[in-house]
């Protein structure tokens, strides 16, 4: 198979995954009440069943740095997205708390493992391609969380059970994914002799295997990136977890309003994502995401200064176009800043992705309560132009793919990377 067919597939079956982790995150986190109804759980061990998720995310985002210097990123992700929606299934199937716990403790550990290695192919093939794509596969991240919220919604709708709910999903998209996992693109699967001298490695896949192993990540270089993701994801649990109830209780919409901010958000930040490659292609990394950051903390502040429901649903739908292209190129910055080291600066970068949303709602909800929830809703605003302090450090590499880019190294005798 030649290389440019090779990068084809590799996307097409990447973006797969990433629509699929969007529907089974969106499934879990939408159907929270029915799983706490299913099995009893209370009021007040709720949040530690709930912040166990991404705490066990993080460990297993650590421990996939340390896994991939072993096998190949495409490996780890063939097996982590399965674990995923069997997890899911076992979320919906058991009826004992203990059972609960199990499964919600395998899909943190698979989700970290499985964001971990998604983002690190993503970083390989946009090293390949020499051009921005990473926002593509986030936005099938995006579709595949307004498909999930959507079935969720049908399930609640008609008073469906969870398993109801939950096994179509896994019945399709899990022969899919392994299935498409056949055309991932690694770096160690680069044949010829390109592949073997090591030019080739890098272009097909220069954050996996060798491409990752001859450098190290200078902590420091990574820290402004890693606090730009607590921050977005500070801004985007404030959303996903706040959003119903401050329409409701601040602005004074009725119920069935108050579900609509959240989905509004979800279709702004698909769209966001699915033209902000053009963007990154024609203004550079750093001019998007201060862009983004700038959009975001004016979203903030409509929500924050809204007089009714509807204009509060503005200000989510603009947080939606703002926050929305920050995540993929913090991901992407941090391959390029270290390009031979990649995988364990996606696998660290993506811990404070956790970071973010264990931090965010914690926070809102605690100056809601002790001041008043506009106010709260300044806190995430200040954060995200906190950004732009640190916006430089997406430039790194981006003469190379961001504007006015060279192209990479050939990835093919006789054809490069300009021509796929």
């Amino acid at each position: 198979m030649t290389t440019d067919v090779r990068l084809r597939h590799g996307r097409a079956s990447l973006g797969l995954s990433f629509f699929a982790q969007g529907a089974a995150f969106a499934l879990l986190v939408t159907r929270i009440p029915a799983i706490q109804d299913r099995y009893g759980i209370s009021d007040g061990l709720l949040p530690v069943f709930l912040a166990a998720v991404p705490v066990l995310a993080g460990v297993s985002s650590v421990g996939t740095e340390q896994l991939v210097k072993r096998v190949r990123p495409s490996a780890v992700l063939r097996w982590a997205q399965p674990v995923v929606l069997l997890a899911l299934l076992g979320a919906a199937a058991g009826t004992e708390l203990w059972q609960a716990a199990v499964s919600l403790g395998v899909f943190g550990l698979a989700v970290g493992a499985l964001d971990a290695s998604m983002n690190m192919l993503g970083v390989s093939l946009q090293r390949a391609y020499g051009r921005s794509i990473m926002l593509g596969f986030h936005a099938a991240y995006s579709l595949g969380g307004i498909a999930g919220a959507s079935l969720a919604w049908v399930g609640a709708h008609w008073h469906l059970s969870l398993l109801t709910s939950y096994w179509p999903v896994a019945v399709v998209l899990l022969p899919l994914c392994l299935v498409g996992s056949r055309w991932y693109a690694d770096a160690r699967e680069a044949d010829g002799p390109t592949a073997a001298a090591g030019g080739g490695v890098e272009a097909v896949g220069g954050a996996g295997g060798a491409g990752s192993s001859g450098g190290s990540v200078v902590f420091k270089m990574l820290l402004p990136l890693c606090l730009v993701m607590a921050f977005t994801y500070i801004g985007d649990s404030t959303v996903s977890n706040w959003s119903a109830k401050y329409l409701q209780d601040v602005l004074g919409s009725s119920e069935q309003l108050s579900t609509v901010p959240y989905n509004v958000y979800t279709v702004t930040t698909l769209i966001g994502r699915a033209v902000g490659d053009f963007g990154v292609r024609r203004f550079g990394a750093v001019a998007v995401v201060r862009f983004g950051s700038v959009v975001a903390a004016v979203g903030f502040g409509v929500v924050a200064a809204a007089t009714g429901p509807w204009v509060g649903l503005l200000g989510f739908m603009v947080l939606g176009f703002g926050l929305c292209v920050i995540v993929p190129q913090t991901f992407a910055a941090a391959g390029r800043m270290f390009p031979h080291a990649s995988d364990a600066a996606i696998a660290r970068l993506n811990i404070f992705n956790y970071v973010g949303f264990l931090v965010g709602s914690p926070l809102v909800g605690a100056i809601g309560d002790a001041w008043n929830y506009r106010g709260a809703m300044l806190i995430p605003m200040v954060l995200v132009l906190a950004s732009l302090v640190y916006a430089r450090s997406f430039g790194a590499g981006d003469a190379r793919y961001g504007v006015r880019h060279e192209r990479p190294p050939t990835v093919d005798v006789g054809r490069s990377s300009n021509e796929v």
